[in-house]
């Protein structure tokens, strides 16, 4: 039973483990999760959807299917992915885990309306969580992996940019008001309706929906944005710098020089 349930954990974790079968495994669910999320899309699009009803239905019950498998299989080898005193400690453990709340709530909007009645305007909602689908395949590529590793590695620059960001974004808010708020009532009513003007002309976005009309107004709003393009900048820059210095790193772990020949080697 355990050489059994090792196979099994081979073959849901990602990677090649010695056998071909593995990676088929790994292509086929990757490749099902794209399949489900144009799925999802197709159904939006009012001259496909209704159409294409029953077979974009029927796939849904496809995929949903081999997802339950798969979460199945995963609950059942939670002892070696989630090792802990007992089998009921590693199962709740991977439940409530990131990757095992996404697998469930990918599968979750097809059961729930079997199980109990749910207003349609709520199934359509729950229905969209299916897009977290997409989310599973962060197992199978390190495109989120290396994502999640930068923003931890940089979190203190971020947090820094961020805050001066929102000081900037209320402090913004706060002369517009003053100087707006008597000439555009209906426009500047309050700060917080300020704020939304601050964010759109900050990130040089410019809607044109909220906008100043006296001289000074204009003025200010001319050197937040100029300012606003600097800000914008400094996170970019600094999750920039962090990719590059993560890749780095991942090429010095995988490369090494060999010890007889001199050669890198991996």
């Amino acid at each position: 039973m355990m050489n059994f349930k090792k196979s099994i954990y081979r073959l849901v974790e990602k990677g090649s483990h010695g056998k071909k079968v593995n990676l088929i495994f790994d292509y086929v669910i990757m490749g099902l999760i794209v399949l489900s999320i144009i799925s999802i899309i197709l159904e939006s699009i009012k001259e496909i959807g209704p159409e294409f009803k029953l077979f974009l239905n029927w796939f849904d019950m496809f995929s949903v299917s081999i997802f339950s498998i798969e979460y199945l299989l995963r609950l059942y080898v939670s002892d070696l992915t989630h090792p802990s005193s007992n089998k009921f400690k590693s199962v709740l453990k991977f439940i409530f885990s990131v990757s095992g709340l996404i697998d469930l709530f990918a599968i979750l909007p097809f059961y729930l309306p079997l199980v109990m009645k749910i207003d349609l305007r709520f199934l359509r909602t729950l229905r969209l969580i299916r897009f977290l689908r997409i989310l599973k395949i962060n197992r199978y590529a390190n495109s989120l992996n290396l994502i999640g590793a930068v923003l931890k590695d940089k979190k203190s620059e971020l947090a820094v940019t961020g805050f001066v960001t929102l000081l900037l974004l209320v402090f913004s808010s706060f002369i517009m008001y003053n100087i707006e708020g008597e000439i555009q009532p209906d426009v500047f009513p309050n700060i917080l309706a300020a704020f939304w003007w601050s964010v759109a002309t900050l990130t040089t976005v410019g809607y044109g929906d909220v906008y100043p009309i006296t001289g000074l107004g204009k003025f200010i709003s001319g050197l937040i944005a100029l300012v606003g393009i600097g800000v914008v900048a400094l996170p970019t820059g600094i999750i920039g710098s962090g990719f590059i210095d993560q890749l780095k790193n991942d090429k010095k772990d995988v490369e090494q020089k060999c010890p007889h020949c001199g050669k890198m080697i991996h």
